[in-house]
């Protein structure tokens, strides 16, 4: 595997991850979608996204993932169950965009860049989330999430994109890193607004 092969791969896998941590299901979709209508090719050990029932299940998934976050409360006991999920999507996603490298590689790369991309996004946005709770009631959670589904389905979509177009790879690595930037920048200030607040106790 040629090196530019294998950079390409770890981009478009960390955009789709990153894409994750804002629903875990669209990107899992959003590929599973490209597999099945022969848009993209899938390695024989992730064949099995390359399959209708996957992307029955993805669908379904997507759907009521997509749906649950628009119900007041409910949204924030999901962000509890969705941070794992993430981070397992994030890894299954960038391992599923390597193409033929070494297991041990592979996976070790798909669990720190893939995984921890999903978690530094589905962190901020769990912050996020918190924040608007905090200042409008719940209210301001549905403009949240309306953001967060655009933002994961986008981002998949260019990250499908990317694989056929250099200059789109370029913009999605720039794309993925300032949401990434981002998502540290969101955390670390949830971070110092707790703090701040256990020390006026």
């Amino acid at each position: 595997m040629e090196v530019s092969d294998l950079l390409f791969g770890i981009i478009t896998g960390v955009g789709l991850s990153a894409a994750s941590g804002f629903r875990v299901f669209l990107p899992l979709l959003a590929v599973s979608a490209a597999a099945n209508f022969n848009i993209i090719d899938l390695s024989e050990s992730f064949s099995w996204m390359d399959t209708w029932l996957a992307f029955g299940c993805f669908l379904t998934a997507s759907i009521v993932e997509v749906l649950v976050y628009y119900i007041p409360a409910v949204d924030n006991l999901v962000d509890t169950i969705a941070g794992p999920a993430a981070v397992v999507a994030g890894t299954v996603l960038t391992a599923s965009t390597l193409g033929d490298i070494s297991p041990f590689f592979k996976w070790t790369l798909a669990i720190i860049a893939g995984g921890g991309a999903a978690g530094i996004t589905q962190a901020a946005t769990t912050v996020a989330r918190g924040a608007s709770t905090a200042m409008t009631g719940g209210l301001g959670n549905i403009g949240v999430s309306t953001i967060e589904n655009g933002s994961s389905t986008g981002m998949a979509l260019a990250a499908i994109g990317a694989v056929f177009s250099p200059p789109l790879m370029i913009a999605l690595g720039v794309i993925t890193f300032l949401v990434l930037a981002g998502g540290i920048w969101l955390i670390v200030w949830g971070v110092k607004k707790i703090r701040g607040r256990k020390s006026n106790v």
